[in-house]
């Protein structure tokens, strides 16, 4: 059993916001977290006095958020700005919230990577790999990728079908910073970055803010709008395999099989349950890697899957309906949870998922992490 059964469906999300994404050099993370935080309390009904929990992601300095903000929690943590981050940051809001460390916990995350024109690898990344041009997580995806190529014969072609149905969810959500149409072939013929990766196998740096504001569900049931509850999370840490070069380790199988049996368990659905699907995509690959270890196919079996539109809105597994990393913006994982408490609600419009009742996110990373979503 997992051990964290006793908290399936006790905490929700109740309030949830995000600023626009793009490039405001004329903002600090502090003003784009106050956005966030703004909208997601408005969102909620909750006056911001109630609010005794703080979580910053990539945020530089907790106490001057909090001050931004105008609260003063009697529960705050602060997490680095690591992807892997955001599902850690909601099971880690659980446990204060149901160990009675908090009532309400504000999640905020925040980025100005595009205006400050960050980098995701060079000497951040430099290792024994750096001669072999591993020096970018890019670069560690497309080996993989190439991997998986050589292994289950999975193609390009194939790979575009994950950016060119994201991309198609993307033309379906007015917010989304990519939304010009894409086919198989623009996605074929595109500069390559690291082979066989293009352009479009990357996600996009943009700046913005995200905030989620999550209590327990008697709380939520006095709120503004009908609570989203955490019907399951599961967690599998594998630090083998967090160094860059560590390229070897089976597409993270093993952690994203364990943290999705987990969270299956709990919630007590199956694959078979999910209605939409928030996967983390970095890079392109990622789908498929999480794909088959959550077990919506067949190992090596992803890249047949993916065929025929398999992941717009409209297909056998709507995924990343707000157009994902690849084509929303890349929020770290934060945005998808966000999509995802939307989907719930049926706020999402012309890329609404049709009697949507349960979303499952997943980050496929060193620190895998799933989290089920359903309905209050």
């Amino acid at each position: 059993m997992n051990p964290m059964q006793a908290l399936s469906n006790r905490i929700a999300v109740v309030g949830v916001g995000n600023t626009r994404y793009g490039e405001f050099p004329d903002l600090s993370d502090y003003a784009l977290g106050a956005q966030a935080f703004r909208t997601a309390l408005d969102d909620s009904g909750l006056d911001k006095s109630q609010v005794d929990g703080l979580l910053c992601c990539r945020v530089p300095f907790y106490a001057q958020m909090g001050e931004t903000l105008g609260i003063n929690p009697r529960w705050t943590m602060t997490l680095p700005g690591h992807g892997r981050m955001s599902g850690m940051a909601v099971v880690e809001a659980m446990l204060a919230l149901a160990s009675g460390a908090a009532n309400y916990v504000a999640l905020v995350y925040t980025n100005i990577g595009r205006s400050r024109r960050m980098n995701y690898g060079g000497d951040e990344f430099a290792s024994f790999w750096d001669p072999w041009g591993l020096t970018s997580p890019g670069a560690s995806h497309a080996l993989m990728f190439r991997m998986h190529m050589e292994r289950y014969g999975t193609t390009t072609r194939q790979l575009g079908e994950v950016s060119v149905a994201f991309r198609s969810n993307a033309m379906l959500n007015p917010d989304a910073v990519m939304r010009k149409p894409m086919t198989l072939d623009d996605h074929a013929q595109v500069r390559r970055i690291v082979e066989p990766l293009g352009l479009y196998d990357y996600c996009l740096i943009n700046d913005g803010a995200v905030c989620m504001i999550l209590t327990t569900r008697e709380r939520a049931a006095d709120l503004r709008k009908p609570p989203v509850l955490i019907a399951g999370v599961g967690a599998r840490d594998a630090f083998e395999h967090s160094a860059i070069g560590n390229f070897d380790q089976e597409f993270w199988y093993d952690e994203v099989r364990e943290a999705g049996t987990q969270a299956y368990q709990m919630a007590g659905v199956g694959p078979q349950d999910v209605d939409a699907l928030m996967c983390y995509d970095n890079f392109t690959p990622t789908v498929l890697f999480s794909l088959e270890g959550l077990g919506f196919c067949e190992r090596g079996a992803a890249g047949g899957f993916v065929e025929n539109g398999a992941l717009r809105v409209g297909g056998r597994l709507p995924t990343n309906t707000d157009g994902g990393h690849l084509s929303n913006s890349y929020m770290q994982g934060w945005a998808l949870n966000v999509e995802a408490v939307r989907q719930l609600r049926g706020e999402c419009g012309a890329r609404q998922v049709a009697n949507c009742e349960v979303v499952q996110y997943v980050a496929a990373t060193p620190c895998t992490r799933s989290i089920i979503y359903t309905r209050g």
